[in-house]
């Protein structure tokens, strides 16, 4: 694909979410990246009708190998990740499709956070074993039981921190030397901690993974997923995810992601903010039972969350007492909130609240032992509102929230 690269002298992540993997549009100097929608393009030359012959410098041919629109992201998503590369995709989902499938075979090994997205856990749980692919779901935040789990044919460890919805976080550190030891990839699932969260890279994350529809989109008007790393690994999974798979990811929506991704650091500066005033003042709340902040003192993993996060992000949880309590509180949110909207998803500019009552989550997608039953219970109880803390003024919000509770 050709590409049309400036060369670029600077370091700061905020000059870089806005310039980094694009520059005036070489063909009309427009300031801002053009939307490129055609599906195909027009060729100058007779050539290969392989999409494995194409190289950087090939010309673009077909949208599903690839979109200069698309192409802008991809670059823009690895600058700001100080990575090689980086692959879009048409959802966070398929994002972590394309990993699984593209680095695991038949009587291969995966270790998968025991707690983790929905759709992640029960695509490890229900659809990998169809394929042969062995499957273990380990509590993270217990390195014995990741260790205990490692067997010879473990080919990848995938976390995810903080897990969703207890904002539970795993020691990256740790878990890379396990994974290094066991000669297995590491992925990641970074989308609740973002690019600005925690430097992934510096960390030793191989595939670092985000669900773009939440804070990279940042709007809740877009979907795609977005993986990021070496330059090796993502060229595989460029044959498989995009041209094999297809799940390839819309040039409008990359040019709705990259436009929200421009303002991602201010974003979640603010977002931080309100998150840690509205968590401070649930903590003093007489009908709140517990919250859950990686930036709160009272975070049972706060020492680790001050080592490896730069930026809490906005996510938080809440408890209200049993889960009777929990229905009741939820369909009065449904009836009274103003401001902030009963609705499942996180990351927009919006605030976003919804009822997570334990019992369903366990019995459910996660399926947890006895003892990892415990360890969810000690973060969420009968059950927990998992809070996305939008950009309002904080004021707003708890008094919104304040009139309900």
């Amino acid at each position: 694909m050709k590409k049309q690269d400036r060369k670029q002298h600077y370091s700061g992540i905020r000059t870089t979410a806005i310039h980094g993997g694009e520059g005036p549009d070489p063909s009309t100097n427009a300031s801002s990246p053009p939307l490129n929608m055609s599906s195909t393009f027009v060729s100058e030359e007779a050539g290969s009708f392989s999409a494995h012959d194409l190289k950087e410098d090939s010309p673009w041919l077909y949208g599903r190998w690839a979109n200069p629109t698309v192409s802008m992201l991809e670059k823009k998503i690895a600058a700001v990740e100080g990575v090689e590369d980086a692959l879009c995709t048409a959802s966070g989902m398929a994002a972590a499709t394309s990993i699984f499938m593209t680095f695991l075979s038949k009587e291969d090994h995966v270790i998968v956070s025991d707690v983790s997205y929905a759709g992640v856990a029960e695509l490890a749980r229900d659809t990998l074993p169809r394929f042969g692919i062995e499957t273990s779901f380990v509590d993270m935040s217990d390195l014995k039981a990741l260790k205990s789990a490692i067997q010879s044919n473990t080919k990848l460890i995938h976390i995810e921190t903080p897990v969703n919805p207890i904002l539970r976080l795993t020691d990256i550190k740790a878990v890379r030397k396990i994974a290094t030891e066991a000669g297995a990839l590491l992925s990641a699932d970074c989308t609740f901690s973002t690019p600005l969260g925690i430097d992934a890279k510096k960390l030793g994350i191989d595939l670092i993974m985000h669900s773009a529809t939440k804070y990279i989109c940042g709007h809740g008007d877009a979907v795609g997923g977005i993986i990021a790393g070496s330059r090796l690994l993502i060229d595989k999974l460029r044959v498989e995810a995009s041209i094999h798979h297809g799940g390839i990811m819309s040039p409008f929506n990359a040019w709705l992601i990259a436009r929200g991704l421009s303002t991602l650091p201010l974003r979640m500066e603010a977002h931080q903010q309100n998150a840690m005033k509205l968590a401070k003042w649930l903590e003093k709340h007489p009908s709140i039972t517990d919250v859950k902040y990686p930036g709160l003192k009272s975070h049972p993993q706060h020492d680790l969350a001050l080592s490896q996060m730069n930026n809490f992000s906005a996510m938080l949880s809440f408890q209200v007492g049993d889960e009777e309590k929990g229905k009741l509180l939820a369909n009065k949110m449904i009836k009274k909130l103003e401001i902030i909207h009963y609705a499942v998803s996180l990351g927009h500019h919006r605030s976003l609240i919804f009822w997570m009552p334990t019992k369903d989550l366990i019995e459910g997608s996660f399926k947890l032992s006895k003892t990892q039953t415990r360890s969810y219970k000690n973060y969420a109880g009968e059950g927990i509102f998992r809070m996305s803390v939008g950009l309002e003024d904080t004021e707003d919000l708890i008094s919104d929230l304040d009139r309900v509770i």
